[in-house]
Parts: structure tokens; sequence; C-alpha cells
């Protein structure tokens, strides 16, 4: 395992964490290299309860291709994010209502993860009835 994705596994602890104590809002994939058609990747709560679920978006650049959502537990989730580190994306942030984490990928290919203050106050869940 290379060091970038040890760091993503503390990183995703704190994700877990977030999701057990209810205060995950959002994650955003972004900071791709290049100019890939993939944009971001976003994981919005569906559910805290028993098994938490999570709304996985691909989000396209080009008009072609339609973005999807699909609905996946947090192993499922870590392993799709995961499976997207370096290929195309440098940088993942997590919103919680304690504080914002953001996970970067260097040049040289090392990790870090850099603490901010909440950006969000409340947790809103996915309404499945949307759309």
């Amino acid at each position: 395992m290379s060091s970038y994705q040890e760091v993503f596994v503390v990183f995703w602890e704190e994700v877990i964490k977030s999701v057990q104590e209810n205060r995950f809002a959002k994650l955003t994939m972004a900071k791709t290299i290049g100019k890939p058609d993939l944009k971001n990747i976003f994981v919005r709560p569906i559910s805290f309860q028993n098994d938490a679920k999570l709304m996985v978006k691909f989000s396209y650049r080009s008009g072609e291709t339609e973005d999807t959502e699909t609905e996946h537990t947090l192993e499922e989730a870590f392993t799709i994010l995961k499976s997207h580190l370096k290929n195309p994306f440098l940088s993942v942030l997590l919103f919680t209502t304690t504080k914002d984490l953001t996970f970067k990928i260097n040049k040289k290919g090392a990790g870090s993860i850099l603490e901010n203050y909440p950006t969000f106050q409340n947790v809103t869940l996915v309404d499945k009835s949307e759309g």
C-alpha cells in the first residue's frame, strides 16, 4: 500500500465516525489529474440507521455522459472512492457538522489531511422521493 492510501484509510475512519455520530453532511472528490470526463464524485447520506446508506453520485463534464446516482454501504463507498484516488482525483473533502477535513495527494504521491471549521451546521439526508 502506498503512503497516500494509508493516509486515506485514516481519513476514511473519520468518515465512518462522522456517519456513526450522525455528523456526516457530504463528501466530494475533486481536483482531477488533467481534464477527464468524470468531474466529481459526491457522497451524501441517505440514512444513518444500523447499516448506513450513502448516495454516490458521479458527475460528468460532457453533456453526453449522464450523471449517475447509486446507493451504497460505507464499505462499498470506500471501495469505489479508493479506486478513483489518483485516477483521476487528488483530493477528497469531508464535510461534517463539527469539522471539515481535506485529504490531498501531492505530486510525490504522499497523502495529507487538513482540518478546517465546518461548512455545514446541519445534516440533510437525501430525499429518495426527489427526481
